[in-house]
């Protein structure tokens, strides 16, 4: 199996990427574990700091040490010089906010998943003419589950994903799944600024676990 393949089935199968940054190492540690624990079998952190390629290089220590099967991504990648440090430090797959047309390119010639973030039909067709598959809608929150509703038939080959205040509500999480996502992101509704601030890991746990059971019931 290609390894795109493997970061796709893995998404589809838990039907959501779960996103967190934060600048402390311990506590990045500590939200992979709650994650992982909770079920999740991928996941992004997102590059957003100037802690956070540090901090990846540890959480793949911490993976290959005690986490089995969890795939680790890395996202807001808004270049060629992100994407080689990244993949040097052992990413799985790569996410940006925008389409970056040179990551595609060598995503798609290395057979690595690239999820970039698309707003319009135009950047969805870049996205796809480039040998993309999955595309993330980001904003999600801005586009909304009538925004794919309208073009999910233009491009039946795509696999899409909102994110960006994606809401761990039912409402929210089945009107995308009814517009034709196969996945949702989810950051800081789900792991938010408090709760990190807090170091509230069982609770983040067992919010990750309603959602992965909510998104699984749903999707039956």
């Amino acid at each position: 199996m290609s390894k795109t393949q493997e970061v796709v089935d893995v998404i589809i199968a838990q039907g959501m990427l779960p996103l967190y940054f934060n600048p402390d190492e311990t506590v990045s540690v500590e939200i992979l574990r709650a994650v992982y624990k909770a079920g999740v079998k991928a996941i992004e952190y997102t590059n957003r700091g100037e802690a956070a390629l540090k901090n990846f290089t540890k959480l793949v220590a911490v993976r290959n040490a005690e986490m089995p099967g969890l795939l680790l991504g890395v996202g807001t990648i808004k270049n060629m010089q992100h994407t080689i440090d990244y993949m040097n430090a052992g990413a799985d797959f790569l996410v940006s906010p925008g389409f970056v047309k040179e990551v595609a390119d060598y995503a798609v010639s290395k057979d690595l998943f690239y999820a970039p973030g698309c707003m319009t039909p135009s950047e969805i067709i870049a996205a796809e003419n480039a040998g993309i598959k999955f595309i993330k809608l980001f904003p999600g929150n801005m586009l909304g589950p009538e925004f794919l509703s309208s073009i999910k038939d233009i491009f039946p080959k795509l696999l899409f994903m909102p994110t960006g205040g994606v809401d761990t509500t039912k409402d929210n999480i089945e009107g995308w799944f009814k517009a034709g996502v196969c996945a949702v992101g989810m950051g800081s509704k789900l792991i938010s600024k408090k709760l990190m601030e807090q170091k509230d890991y069982g609770t983040i746990e067992n919010e990750t676990k309603k959602v992965l059971e909510l998104i699984a019931s749903i999707k039956k």
